[in-house]
């Protein structure tokens, strides 16, 4: 009995959500749970000022469950500014659902995950993230209307990760053209770490310009079969951030630029469609600037995918998809002259455009 009292009283000495270090005025956190089918998800729906959240589902075997949340909080506010920055009329949410997508997924709980999704009546619209496919968004879509991502045949735009990869395929152009020059990436050392659905897409169009391209990833078998499909080198090294490169691409998991990796890269570019790339923005950011590594802002590259999804919303086909996209180049170059001018990182300057966009759209709301 004693130490049960001792658990409740450490217990109460953390706040379990509003004292989270990624807790930033997050408007909705929803942890949902079903004993029947085993789903444990969370649902973080940061900012709506401009729409819906819509934001993806990832399902993902985390150590526990403050992992998990510290994720969802992340990943749902960079959602936020992805949407704002990239000119679309929506909020920034995302799902996390704890567990191994290979041997934990079924149909029974992406429904009843769907159920959750239903019960916030639009406010947070789900898509496709890691280990996620779209059989299993159309699963979710049997029970409710708020996803996107869904397949072609139900009406949907389809898999948004080669969209994504092309996303930052031009983001990353845009970076090599403010700091080589050229966006020509022919013979360009590039490292692609992670190579899941948009990491494959992203090394397709590096080999088809000509980069030299290597590619480093937990799964073997996906190396192997991406390696023999694009020529690529396989990364065999101990340590890829000290490695000699022109670009350094992480589309894996995020915090990669950290005090650990930052000291060590070689890259002269960052571009990647990993999420929140930067452990601590702030410091990690001035750091990179420093550095003179020119960082294009992950939220802003990796915008493609929710520009594939919102079509289905708002009704454009994939010529508009494509336009937009492109446009990405573009919005990455302004922002390197925005970082010049105000003496700022690439990564505020991203942040002040995008919430300069929200606080305007607040102003108007408030006429």
């Amino acid at each position: 009995m004693v130490t049960d009292v001792i658990h409740i009283n450490e217990l109460h000495k953390v706040d379990p959500v509003f004292g989270q270090l990624s807790f930033d005025n997050h408007e909705q956190v929803v942890f949902c749970n079903d004993k029947d089918t085993g789903l444990k998800a969370i649902i973080g729906i940061h900012n709506t000022v401009l729409g819906p959240a819509l934001g993806g589902t990832r399902m993902w075997q985390y150590k526990n469950e403050w992992e998990a949340l510290n994720d969802v909080l992340r990943l749902s506010r960079g959602m936020t500014f992805k949407s704002a920055i990239t000119g679309l009329n929506l909020g920034g949410g995302k799902a996390v659902i704890i567990g191994d997508a290979k041997t934990q997924k079924t149909p029974e709980l992406m429904k009843r995950f769907g159920e959750f999704v239903h019960s916030l009546s639009g406010r947070y619209i789900t898509a496709e993230d890691i280990g996620m496919e779209t059989a299993d968004m159309d699963l979710v879509r049997d029970v409710t209307p708020y996803v996107t991502g869904i397949s072609e045949s139900r009406g949907g735009a389809g898999n948004p990760s080669p969209i994504t990869a092309y996303g930052v395929f031009m983001g990353m152009k845009a970076a090599a053209k403010y700091k080589f020059g050229s966006d020509v990436l022919e013979d360009k050392k590039v490292y692609v770490q992670g190579i899941g659905h948009v990491g494959e897409a992203l090394v397709e169009h590096l080999s088809n310009e000509g980069a030299k391209v290597i590619i480093a990833d937990i799964n073997e078998e996906r190396l192997q079969v991406v390696s023999k499909a694009y020529g690529a080198e396989i990364y065999r090294g101990e340590d890829i951030y000290s490695e000699e490169m022109d670009i350094y691409a992480p589309c894996a998991l995020g915090a990669t630029i950290n005090d650990n990796s930052i000291n060590k890269l070689k890259a002269k570019v960052i571009a990647g469609a990993a999420n929140n790339q930067l452990a601590d923005e702030v410091k990690h950011g001035a750091m990179l600037r420093e550095r003179e590594i020119a960082y294009a802002p992950d939220f802003l590259i990796n915008a493609g995918g929710i520009i594939n999804v919102y079509a289905e919303l708002e009704g454009y086909g994939k010529t508009e998809i494509m336009r937009k996209t492109e446009n990405i180049y573009n919005t990455t170059l302004e922002i390197f002259t925005h970082s010049e001018v105000n003496n700022s990182t690439t990564h505020n300057s991203a942040l002040n455009i995008a919430l300069d966009r929200i606080e305007a759209r607040k102003k108007e709301a408030n006429k």
